[in-house]
């Protein structure tokens, strides 16, 4: 197992405008964030981050479109060229009949297709273990963290001062 050496220093809070607000304290202060945990999503932390917006959507809708072209191409070949029947006296190619399973391919391709990316692009695949910094941060905390790697005392004493400032509950340091 790889392990990442980093020094981290992080501050737990019991409420998320807490949180928030020690993100725009800390942005206010030129503090380098190295990241925020939150049990559920927060609002107005993005923008706060500097994070921009997912490209996940871009990925589904291709991934969607891919399912459209396989599902309607397939039954395309299938009922034209292929296996040209008519029964009940609907033409080779009829285009009301290929909706639903197009619509259905549609779904399955994009869905799949966004969950895999998903896990590819946040490293949670199979048999991948990601370290913790704390478990209740799954749970009912909030958790601010700096790395605080390469830093002298002073500077780790000058964040432990803006962790417990910022309404912090408990300020913890790890190593992971």
């Amino acid at each position: 197992m790889k392990t990442l050496n980093k020094e981290v220093l992080f501050g737990l809070y019991d409420d998320e405008t807490d949180l928030l607000n020690a993100v725009n304290a800390a942005n206010k202060a030129h503090l380098d964030i190295m990241d925020v945990y939150t049990p559920f999503p927060v609002h107005g932390l993005d923008p706060a981050l500097g994070l921009a917006e997912s490209r996940l959507h871009i990925a589904g809708f291709v991934y969607g479109m891919t399912g459209t072209l396989t599902g309607f191409g397939f039954m395309t070949w299938v009922f034209t060229r292929d296996w040209p029947i008519i029964f009940g006296g609907k033409p080779y190619w009829s285009v009301p009949a290929f909706i639903p399973v197009t619509f259905e391919l549609t779904v399955l391709f994009a869905a799949i297709g966004m969950v895999v990316t998903f896990y590819t692009i946040c490293g949670m695949g199979p048999g991948v273990t990601n370290p913790t910094l704390h478990d209740r941060i799954t749970d009912d905390k909030f958790c601010l963290a700096f790395q605080t790697n390469g830093m002298d005392a002073e500077e780790i004493n000058k964040l432990k001062n803006f962790l417990s400032t910022s309404n912090a509950s408990e300020v913890h340091q790890k190593n992971i």
